[in-house]
């Protein structure tokens, strides 16, 4: 069977289904998570959130990118790299604006939507966890989904603090903190996808 192409159609059918499931659990917490975020005027679950719209939207390209060229998957994880940056931006805003107009987080609904966002991105983890030394854009989607779970693990630790301290300002410390951490994980999607650019000579 050597040469036949078998292994390539495997691997494309497991990236496949990987990421479907994927997307389909990081559209569903997103849902979940900024209903309940915008609820509990949380900047913390509201910053999860758009982690987890982009995520979605990252694993959507992911799934256009099997089967085709190198050189396609490196620009597909370039695109989503820049579109983690782009959320990362709104989330600032959302920070800036809370901030200045000020906020009443509930710390009861940030730390039991984190634990349920933790879990399931825990699970996501797993799933792409054989795929995180494969091609560019599942090393992308592997990044993605361990922000996911230090993102989580902050907003619990946020909720914990706010209800502690009485106080509003650690959920705005959080979701500035899960900005940053999507800054430096667009940062190294971008660089990853430039080099596979560079070294296919486009």
């Amino acid at each position: 069977m050597s040469g036949c192409g078998c292994e390539v159609e495997i691997s494309n059918k497991e990236q496949k289904s990987v990421l479907i499931t994927l997307f389909v659990i990081n559209g569903f917490m997103f849902i979940f998570e900024i209903t309940l975020g915008w609820y509990a005027q949380s900047t913390g679950l509201i910053a999860d959130s758009f982690d987890m719209l982009a995520d979605a939207i990252v694993y959507a390209i992911g799934l256009y990118a099997i089967g085709r060229s190198l050189q396609s998957k490196a620009k597909a994880a370039l695109l989503s790299g820049w579109f983690q940056f782009a959320l990362g931006l709104l989330i600032v805003f959302d920070v800036t604006r809370r901030a200045l107009m000020g906020s009443e987080p509930a710390s009861a609904f940030m730390i039991g939507v984190g634990v349920i966002a933790l879990m399931a991105n825990i699970y996501c983890l797993m799933l792409i966890q054989k795929h995180k030394d494969g091609e560019v854009h599942m090393r992308a989607s592997w990044i993605f989904s361990k922000n996911d779970v230090i993102a989580n693990t902050g907003v619990i630790v946020g909720g914990l603090l706010v209800w502690l301290l009485d106080s509003r300002w650690p959920d705005l410390v959080i979701g500035s903190l899960i900005a940053l951490v999507i800054f430096n994980g667009a940062r190294h999607i971008i660089l990853d996808a430039r080099s596979e650019l560079t070294n296919s000579g486009n």
